[in-house]
């Protein structure tokens, strides 16, 4: 079940900020498709990122659509500034390095962010080819606003607005084996909280709240959890911290927890139960971190 608060739609509007997606960088594409399959998730075909002028980025990707967000592959298709960004951060561990905030606007965005102090990237516009179920082919659009690298030193930090809906969120890829249905949160370990807090604060213009495992900021939909290492050992400690910061876990709301215990069993992916939470380590080609499944978008090893 959604947060009873959050708004019962894809993407934002006015000033709301939406837990968009988060993503995987990864070094081979095809085990990492893999690993999404094993774990009951249905990924889209490849995609290769190009900007306005139909240069490329360096990255494609391949998504796992859910109902309320997406997860992301991400992998490198070319030498270019960004894609040796990628290659630095798998560099540092095999993971989630992105993790992306959806506005309305990401030229507002993009001018708040620097009157909060934030350096700042120009805006870049962003396309990728999609097939539609027909077969024919559509461009997804994006404008995107980031901030200079290290700037935000959990990860690629960013917000962006979606121009074309219905191409990125195609009914026939919002269906998964393992009943997912949408991206509830994401769970960063941080040296310092209470930096960090402030940072985030700042960044998605929402307040952070103190919990005794760190900080959490609750968005329009969605939320951040910020956290001690010594809370994400107590609350997970299958997952192995290779660096810090570290984005060590998301969270995705499904129809049955049974369902996706059953099947993670079934295929020998290791599972445990944490009151209402279901947590899922990540297949080997998707490296450090885990999943924390739950029936409601709230609930959270970290309260």
């Amino acid at each position: 079940m959604p947060h009873p608060t959050e708004p019962n739609r894809q993407l934002p509007r006015g000033d709301e900020i939406f837990l968009d997606h988060v993503g995987h960088f990864v070094p081979d594409r095809h085990a990492a498709a893999r690993g999404l399959v094993r774990a009951g998730f249905a990924p889209t075909p490849v995609s290769v990122q190009v900007d306005s002028d139909g240069a490329s980025t360096g990255a494609g990707n391949i998504c796992a659509m859910l109902t309320r967000g997406y997860i992301e592959l991400l992998f490198k298709t070319a030498e270019t500034p960004l894609a040796a960004e990628l290659d630095a951060a798998i560099a540092r561990y095999g993971g989630v390095h992105l993790v992306a905030f959806a506005v309305a606007d990401a030229g507002k965005a993009h001018r708040r962010l620097g009157d909060a102090s934030f350096p700042m990237r120009p805006l870049v516009e962003l396309e990728r080819p999609v097939e539609i179920a027909s077969g024919r082919r559509k461009t997804a659009a994006f404008t995107v606003a980031r901030v200079e690298r290290g700037a935000m030193s959990e990860g690629r930090i960013q917000l962006l607005t979606h121009h074309s809906e219905d191409a990125v969120w195609q009914k026939r890829w919002l269906a998964h084996p393992n009943g997912a249905r949408g991206l509830a949160s994401v769970v960063i370990v941080v040296k310092d909280v209470d930096e960090a807090a402030k940072r985030f604060a700042r960044f998605t213009g929402r307040r952070a709240t103190a919990t005794k495992a760190g900080r959490t900021i609750q968005l329009d939909r969605g939320r951040v959890e910020l956290v001690t290492r010594s809370a994400f050992r107590a609350a997970l400690p299958e997952v192995d911290i290779p660096s810090m910061p570290f984005i060590g876990a998301y969270g995705v709301v499904v129809q049955s927890l049974e369902t996706v215990e059953l099947m993670h069993d079934k295929v020998r992916l290791h599972t445990r139960r944490i009151g209402d939470v279901l947590m899922g380590l990540y297949p080997p080609p998707l490296e450090h971190g885990s999943w924390l499944f739950a029936e409601n978008s709230e609930s959270t090893p970290f309260r």
